[in-house]
């Protein structure tokens, strides 16, 4: 089974280049975050005309997931248990459905903006939220993963220069512990090869040119329990995705399992 994960800035302005990946990887299950469209505005027919049902959380112009599956839905879900409100709306950032016997949910974790903004702590209580949400299915013996933009760098080796992120968010020490949180809870995170260089980045900046000279981050992850982990063959970024015009900043992250 091959299982995906993509941050597709704009399902519709990406639409024909999401339509072309599917054609070309054909994943099994490809989870997708920042779909920026409303729940009417989401293509479920383009996508079911190549075979697949659509399980979404979409909020309009912002945020917004989805699991897409070819393999079958059950118990679809979309929010997080207990998710923190953020000026008064709980936001469109998590996903989840069980697909050919794998439950998986995506993800669009906060950015939080900046260290001490209201939006980092939101982050943090974001995450907390997501650590109690995996930890029973954690412990399970069915696959479980949970899948998407974490908008964390696990380490300073997963930014192209960690110098030119001092101080900033996605690289703090409470972040961090937050991603050490979901290992502690029975999650491992599956890294992924890179196909060129030597760090799996996964988004690039569109500005000075950050693409062509790998100034990377790497932000989309993956955390599996041991029944999810165990069953990984091969694990990669997509980075030719990520290559020409039109491209979301971020390249899907592929991971196949011997299941």
């Amino acid at each position: 089974m091959r299982i995906a994960t993509w941050n597709i800035n704009s399902i519709t302005a990406r639409l024909p280049r999401l339509t072309q990946w599917l054609e070309t990887a054909q994943p099994d299950v490809l989870c997708l975050q920042e779909l920026k469209v409303s729940e009417d505005g989401f293509p479920r027919d383009a996508l079911a005309a190549l075979g697949y049902e659509s399980v979404v959380n979409a909020g309009g112009r912002w945020n917004g997931v989805a699991v897409l599956s070819r393999v079958g839905v059950e118990d679809p879900a979309v929010g997080l248990p207990d998710a923190p409100a953020y000026g008064g709306v709980v936001e469109a950032r998590a996903a989840a459905a069980t697909c050919g016997g794998v439950r998986v949910w995506s993800l669009y974790v906060p950015n939080g903006r900046e260290v001490g903004h209201p939006h980092y702590d939101y982050k943090l209580e974001w995450l907390a939220a997501l650590r109690a949400t995996v930890e029973q299915p954690a412990a399970g013996s069915a696959p479980f993963a949970v899948l998407g933009d974490f908008n964390i760098a696990p380490t300073d080796e997963d930014v192209w220069d960690i110098a030119e992120f001092d101080g900033a968010t996605h690289i703090t020490e409470r972040e961090r512990e937050a991603l050490s949180a979901l290992e502690s809870a029975g999650m491992k995170e599956v890294h992924p090869r890179p196909l060129k260089y030597d760090v799996a980045f996964t988004y690039w900046d569109y500005r000075q040119l950050c693409f062509p000279k790998n100034k990377g981050m790497r932000i989309d992850l993956v955390y599996g329990n041991s029944a999810f982990a165990s069953a990984v063959g091969d694990a990669y970024v997509d980075r030719e995705a990520r290559k020409g015009k039109g491209a979301s900043d971020h390249a899907p992250v592929v991971v196949d399992l011997e299941v």
